[in-house]
């Protein structure tokens, strides 16, 4: 059986590290790596132990996109069945992070390019090391910039004018641009990064389970909402679900009391 890719590792209550394991290709996209992350994230889903994910890669690197060392590796010699079915499976990445119930906080400490970008887009939160640097390397090398969600997801996270000056030129920013134009949340040195990302999902743990679960999911279905009342039509449903809630009661009681909440266990769902 071949050495595991990748790992996650609880490093806190509720929080788990997922960490991107091939540092000598700076943690590029093996198909075998993206297999193993989908099948990982699916796993994830599932476990509502899981309150908050962080991602980072190991190493010098966060992800430096699709491997492309191999021989043939965007299958110019493959049929046009084989090829597109990669072209999903990769694409799929975004979509999956993008549908599990945690928050996802990418904690990028180098390298995000490419599908490595596109993983840091689709996370909820992103902060970046002081080494950290992002580029849409996709059109740097004969292909659409357009790829993997980023044509979807950047523009909502920077505004239209800077995705497409990035998304154009491929060119590479630092960790002070990208926090500058809103892509990065927070600069923090490369020494405190895990550190930083721990503690920040720590205080998303702090609030209610399912409180957080619907603010993940309404604010991903509202910022593309047609207008304000159907934003606030979900909202509405959202807040009277919450409240019924055992976890809605006790976060609203400890409020009143001035105290920490105690929630429920969670188990498998």
């Amino acid at each position: 059986m071949s050495p595991s890719l990748l790992s996650l590792e609880p490093v806190g209550d509720g929080v788990s590290l997922l960490t991107l394991r091939r540092p000598e290709r700076l943690n590029a996209l093996s198909w075998e790596l993206t297999d193993e992350l989908l099948a990982t994230l699916q796993a994830v889903g599932r476990d509502a132990s899981v309150r908050v994910l962080v991602l980072t890669g190991e190493g010098r690197g966060f992800c430096s996109g699709l491997d492309i060392s191999g021989d043939d590796p965007l299958g110019e010699d493959d049929a046009i069945e084989q090829v597109y079915a990669r072209q999903e499976k990769i694409a799929s990445l975004a979509t999956a992070l993008r549908a599990l119930p945690q928050p996802v906080i990418a904690a990028v400490n180098g390298a995000a390019a490419g599908g490595g970008l596109a993983l840091a887009l689709a996370s909820d939160i992103r902060l970046a090391s002081d080494t950290a640097k992002f580029n849409v390397a996709f059109v740097r090398i004969g292909l659409s910039g357009c790829d993997v969600g980023v044509s979807y997801l950047l523009p909502r996270i920077v505004g239209l004018g800077m995705a497409s000056e990035l998304m154009l030129t491929g060119r590479i920013i630092d960790a002070q641009e990208a926090e500058r134009i809103g892509l990065a949340n927070h600069v923090v040195p490369a020494d405190g990064l895990l550190d930083a990302a721990i503690t920040l999902a720590g205080e998303i743990t702090r609030n209610s389970p399912f409180g957080v679960r619907m603010t993940k999911q309404v604010l991903g279905r509202n910022v593309d909402a047609p207008s304000l009342e159907t934003a606030i039509e979900l909202e509405n449903r959202t807040q009277v679900l919450t409240i019924q809630t055992d976890d809605g009661n006790e976060a609203m009681q400890a409020f009143i009391e001035k105290r920490e909440p105690r929630f429920g266990a969670r188990t498998e769902v």
